[in-house]
């Protein structure tokens, strides 16, 4: 579970109420359905209160994830057990609310160091509605999934002794079931099911989507999804701390910030209470103080802003900038409330300076984005949910890590989904990834019957996130409108973010495609029968990539998958929409007809990496004002796996790696050369806001027994965040192989290589986009008899601060290319160790050339043996426990 970081601690720590924090070897939490209760809240929350025939529950957690943990039901991501028509799992759409309304309790103490203070429960996200009871009283009832609460119990626990909580779970008021609309986009009627899951405040891909299970989640993802936790104050609390940074132009060499923060007197004695607040930008010598006086249970909001405390201008500011622009630079402020010169309680918040703008000042009149006065080139992704918000900070850091790996600049939080944790945000802070938040609206469902409901999880959320310089964006919805009153809130909450009122409009066109293409439509832009569009600012374009054969192993039963099943892969296909079962088999097979899921699974790596490196190598070609089109960003669509699928995206849901994610990372290497398969031209491309000169960019063509037939080199200057296009083409000789190879290099002008890529290529012919035909496409059945070759290997393995580390040195030490080479963290039973995180992997070796690959994953992962296993298309898989 994340740590709270907005509250510094005074003399108390804060308590947090999870089912991680185990006492006798019993989860701290139980639950029971109400249907099975006739007890009410009063009872239910006493002491001595008998709770056999609860059952342990997760929490923060769902329902059904507690339910699926007691083995109630089968876990749903594995074979067809979600699919309504097996019968397994219970539909909220059939059973009614009542079903899957639980209570939730759990017994707690309270220290003695929390006497004599206010206390406060926080409740950080519960989904949909709930009644908070502590110690037989009815203290709050929340509504929507998004907002946070914080109650003040001081008068409701016994300090020094045990206590209980109990809440009692709603689900959604209006769940919504996956009949068809009779109203939407003419064949665009299934998603989001009947509507009616938008009438609530919620995770709306909870009712089922075309990507992913159509069937949706059964419960709605009712539940304490996010933590719950204690903390004291003294006679007056802080909340809510705000910085809004305002650069000056042009020069952005001065920034003028204003800090806020709310005060609350929660007293309930007559009596008006003076205190000062005072504030520090911590490390900056920037000191500012206030003093206020509050009636009972008065809150203001008190403002710190430069026209009255002049240090709050900041001279050369230290920048916060996104991947590959400069560094990501934080500070904090902390401020502190006294009383009488005793400190009551104090909150603190880090911050970034920076400015995020954007405007439609473009040929064709697109969104283009821009930070601390530059141009930025948007290369983003869409983030889903994990679909039964199976969240934990190691997930979030993994995601986060690959991202950030594969070179992604910005995440769409996309509208069918949630608000992220307080952790992601800080490690997007830390890593330089943005952020555009959209706020849980889409066209394809209805629109909150509830405003109040709506709008108070909304300026909840805003209030979390608003302090992160890695939100850069606000959108109402996917795909939709807004409710009223949308623009003026965000305007009032935060005032420092652009906004607009759905993902296609004010510059940003619709998207498309969304599944399996054949590869070269993306080089002519022809992707998509409603019009890929490679231009303007794209927010959905995508493609997906197969597993690897150890996961496809874990999300079915081996008879399903060979000879495929088609109704079990369809289903973890959102029943086949990305066309797994069909275009992506036929592109494998152009790698020759495998004969078991091994090879196939092998070979399906190659089309997905393909599927990505071509892409986001076309939107290099056309970035900004250099290429054919403008271009100002795209996202791909889309970025993490919300179940277990077999069109996964750079990684599966199981955290682990495809191809994808290294051949993407290959293609948005800040400096970076690629090859046009369409007009076979090389071209040179700098995401850095600096300029290279001098630069060599060098092209050597392989036929398949590794001998060089073509190569060539050119001197190219790169332009600050620019391209440098078809800087020469490649002459391939006719005679050359059915299956060749390309490999270029960019050499500095020290004449050090500073980046590489590598391509295979077929002498096929492209002929037209409804063909499956093309040199990235078709006729690579003789990689199959492609010669052998050898690798040497040695590693070093160090262990520090619980991460054990791993530099894997392999050498290939004969005269024929080592082709798309693959290394494995594997436990005793040889399955990946997740998550783990590799350099580069998938990747081809020269003759002679050596690489060295770091692994790194937790020091845990050593208990029982880990096992190395290098493997490839052409070499032999060796295997070899680490010591």
């Amino acid at each position: 579970m994340g740590q709270h970081k907005g509250r510094e601690a005074m003399d108390t720590a804060r308590i947090w109420l999870a089912s991680d924090a185990v006492h006798g070897g019993c989860h701290v939490w139980k639950m029971k359905r109400v249907q099975d209760l006739s007890d009410d809240g009063k009872h239910i929350s006493t002491l001595g209160y008998r709770t056999e025939g609860w059952m342990p529950a997760v929490v923060p957690g769902t329902v059904l994830r507690s339910l699926v943990y007691n083995k109630v039901y089968p876990e749903p991501y594995y074979g067809i057990n979600n699919k309504l028509d097996s019968h397994l799992i219970p539909d909220i759409s059939e059973t009614g609310r009542d079903f899957y309304t639980y209570w939730f309790r759990t017994e707690f103490a309270v220290p003695e160091t929390f006497d004599k203070k206010n206390v406060w429960m926080q409740l950080d996200g519960i989904n949909y509605r709930a009644e908070v009871w502590v110690n037989g009283n009815l203290l709050s009832m929340i509504n929507g999934m998004f907002v946070k609460e914080v109650i003040n119990v001081t008068d409701f626990v016994n300090v020094g002794s045990s206590n209980v909580l109990a809440i009692k779970v709603y689900p959604v008021d209006m769940p919504g079931s996956t009949a068809p609309k009779t109203w939407g986009a003419a064949g665009e009627f299934h998603n989001g099911g009947n509507g009616n899951i938008g009438l609530n405040t919620t995770m709306l891909m909870s009712v089922g989507w075309d990507f992913t299970f159509m069937d949706g989640i059964r419960d709605r993802c009712t539940g304490i999804w996010r933590g719950i936790s204690l903390y004291t104050t003294g006679d007056v609390a802080l909340r809510d701390p705000f910085v809004k940074s305002d650069l000056r132009k042009p020069d952005y060499d001065e920034a003028h910030e204003t800090v806020s923060v709310e005060v609350i007197n929660p007293s309930n004695a007559n009596r008006t209470v003076r205190c000062r607040v005072r504030g520090e930008i911590v490390g900056e010598d920037i000191i500012f103080e206030q003093h206020v006086s509050l009636m009972r249970g008065e809150r203001k909001l008190l403002t710190f802003a430069p026209a009255d405390y002049p240090q709050l201008v900041m001279k050369n500011p230290r920048l916060w900038w996104p991947v590959n622009k400069g560094p990501q630079n934080l500070y904090k402020v902390k401020l502190t409330v006294y009383v009488n010169d005793n400190p009551c309680d104090s909150v603190s918040t880090t911050f970034g300076i920076r400015e995020i703008v954007s405007d439609v000042n473009t040929p064709d009149g697109s969104r283009s984005f821009y930070v601390n006065g530059k141009r930025l080139f948007i290369r983003g992704s869409n983030w889903i949910p994990e679909a039964m918000l199976r969240n934990s900070d190691e997930r979030t850091y993994a995601e986060l890590r690959y991202t950030r790996q594969a070179g992604i600049n910005l995440l769409r939080m996309w509208g069918g989904g949630i608000a992220e944790s307080d952790y992601f945000f800080q490690l997007c802070d830390e890593l330089g990834i943005l952020v555009w938040q959209e706020f849980w609206m889409t066209g394809d469902t209805k629109h909150p019957q509830d405003r109040s409901v709506y709008f108070s999880n909304v300026a909840s959320t805003v209030k979390r996130i608003r302090n992160h310089p890695s939100l850069a964006y606000y959108v109402a919805s996917n795909e939709s409108t807004e409710v009223s009153g949308m623009s003026s809130l965000l305007e009032e909450l935060d005032g420092t973010r652009g906004y607009q009122m759905q993902s296609e409009c004010a510059g940003v066109h619709d998207g498309s495609p969304y599944k399996q293409v054949n590869p070269m439509q993306h080089y002519e832009d022809t992707a998509s029968p409603r019009g890929s569009r490679v231009n303007g600012f794209n927010p959905e374009y995508g493609a997906p990539t197969l597993p690897t054969v150890e996961i496809l192993r874990e999300m079915m039963d081996e008879k399903d998958l060979w000879p495929i099943n088609k109704e079990v892969w369809d289903y973890l296909d959102g029943n086949g929409f990305h066309g797994m079962t069909t275009l992506y088999t036929d592109l494998v097979n152009q790698y020759g007809v495998s004969q078991s899921i091994d090879e196939f699974a092998a070979k399906g790596q190659l089309v997905g990496a393909v599927n990505s490196k071509s892409i986001w190598e076309v939107w290099n070609y056309n970035k900004l004002d250099y290429g054919s089109r403008f271009c100002s960003g795209v996202l791909f669509w889309y970025h993490n796996c919300p179940v277990r699928q077999v069109s996964a995206r750079m990684w599966d849901w199981s955290l682990e790696p495809t191809a994808s994610l290294y051949h993407t990372a290959n293609a948005l290497e800040p400096l970076h050369a690629q090859f046009d398969y369409l007009t076979n031209t090389v071209s040179v491309v700098n995401d850095y806001y600096k300029a290279f000169d001098n630069c060599r960019v060098k092209a050597v063509v392989y036929d398949m027994d590794s001998r060089k037939v073509w190569e060539k080199e050119a001197r190219v200057d790169l332009p600050c965040d620019g391209v440098v296009n078809d800087v020469f083409r490649i002459d391939f000789p006719e005679q050359i192989s059915q299956v060749h190879f390309i490999r270029l290099a960019l050499e500095n002008e020290k004449g050090e290589e500073i980046s590489s890529n590598f391509y295979w290529r077929s002498k096929d012919k492209y002929e037209g986009k409804n063909t499956l035909t093309g040199p990235a496409t078709s006729g690579f059945e003789d990689l199959q008899h492609m010669k052998h070759s050898r690798l040497k290997s040695s590693y070093k393995m160090k262990i520090a601060n619980g991460r054990c580390l791993v530099d894997v040195v392999l050498k290939n030490t004969s005269r024929q290319i080592a082709f798309f080479n693959q290394l494995q963290f594997l436990n005793a039973e040889m399955q990946p160790v997740r998550p783990s995180f590799y350099t580069d992997n998938f990747f081809s070796l020269m003759p002679g050339e050596v690489k060295t690959v770091t692994i790194e994953t937790a020091e845990r992962n050593l208990a029982g043996g880990l096992i190395l296993r290098i493997k490839g298309w052409n070499v032999e898989t060796v295997t070899r426990k680490l010591k």
